[in-house]
């Protein structure tokens, strides 16, 4: 066989495998994301973790300068030698799908957190109402303490780097009650794409080959160690965005900082309104009256932040990126991220906020 073939075929056999092993969760939850998978990740974080900028953003920026210069170079010899490209273009994409999931994406394969946790997935809507509640009070009671004025919306006074480093105590406290959950080797990074990140709609991404967290800089600050933390959940092996809702809630509202659990429990609130507003406008009409006007203020300021960017790039890429979920084990697509409140309100049915 010529050599040029075998990563192509190479590629199809890595196909043909995603397709069995999504019935063997058991099998990679043991072996992989609790044992290789640790491995690589802990290695990954130790080597680079201490370097002030992302790696993996300079990589990702002069993988795609050298696409876009083998693109122009080889403009005029597509037609001619097009068999040949193809088999190229196809060798590289197998080397990339296999390093991605060997270094991290076999994730999406692992079994359930709802299982994991034994967590029930299904709640009535009295049941959303009541956490909906608790909610509220629960924010409103943090606000308060914060500004001392229900008016005042909540100005973080941390620096993003502080964020960093003051979201471990949360991880720490999250894993005494639940181990695998324990965080360890920080590195996580300001995105070098910042602005790109933001024009797409998003907070922020794990680099899946380097495991560098990487965090938008440029978002509302009262929202940023939720979303920081979202992506440390990332970090630790789970690939599901509703799971890392979860977890990076529930190492938000365990933290000892007052801002800290006030950015995890507010995102968490206005997912929660979200949905009562498709499900009963007029209940949700009712309901927002009882928040307090500075968390109202607070979700403004996001909302102002989002529509500055908004254009076709932003629809585009979220096409694309409900279609990559869905490919990988969340056929929910991005409607996934909302996901997460299944699983906090039975989480929280028998405990308290």
């Amino acid at each position: 066989m010529k050599r040029k073939y075998i990563l192509p075929l190479f590629l199809l056999l890595q196909i043909i495998v995603l397709k069995i092993i999504p019935f063997f969760p058991e099998f990679i939850e043991k072996y992989y994301s609790n044992g290789l998978y640790l491995k690589i990740a802990s290695f990954s974080r130790i080597t680079l973790g201490w370097i002030p900028f992302s790696i993996g953003d300079c990589i990702y920026f002069i993988l795609i300068a050298l696409f876009l210069k083998w693109l122009w170079t080889e403009r005029k010899s597509w037609k001619l030698f097009w068999k040949d490209n193809l088999l190229a273009s196809l060798s590289y994409l197998s080397i990339f799908y296999f390093l991605f999931h060997f270094l991290w994406a076999f994730n999406y394969y692992r079994e359930p957190l709802f299982e994991k946790m034994e967590i029930q997935k299904d709640y009535s809507d009295a049941d959303l109402i009541a956490f909906t509640q608790k909610l509220i009070t629960k924010t409103n009671s943090i606000q308060s303490q914060i500004t001392k004025n229900d008016s005042l919306k909540v100005v973080f006074p941390y620096s993003q780097e502080q964020v960093f480093k003051m979201n471990l105590s949360g991880y720490d406290n999250l894993a005494i009650e639940h181990p695998y959950f324990s965080y360890s080797h920080l590195s996580v990074k300001k995105s070098l794409f910042s602005l790109p990140l933001s024009y797409m709609g998003f907070g922020g991404y794990l680099n899946p080959f380097t495991n560098e967290a990487q965090v938008n800089s440029l978002g509302p600050m009262y929202s940023f160690p939720m979303t920081t933390n979202h992506e440390m959940a990332h970090q630790m092996g789970y690939a599901s965005e509703s799971e890392c809702n979860f977890i990076g809630f529930l190492a938000s509202v365990k933290n000892n900082n007052l801002y800290i659990q006030y950015s995890g429990y507010s995102l968490a609130l206005r997912y929660c309104l979200g949905i009562l507003r498709v499900k009963d406008e007029k209940l949700f009409n009712q309901i927002i009256k009882t928040i307090h006007p500075g968390i109202l203020k607070n979700y403004k300021e996001s909302q102002d932040f989002w529509k500055q960017y908004e254009t076709f790039i932003e629809s585009g890429f979220h096409i694309f990126y409900d279609n990559f979920l869905k490919m990988n084990q969340q056929k929910d697509g991005m409607e996934s991220y909302s996901k997460f409140v299944d699983l906090m309100v039975n989480y929280y049915k028998k405990k308290e906020l």
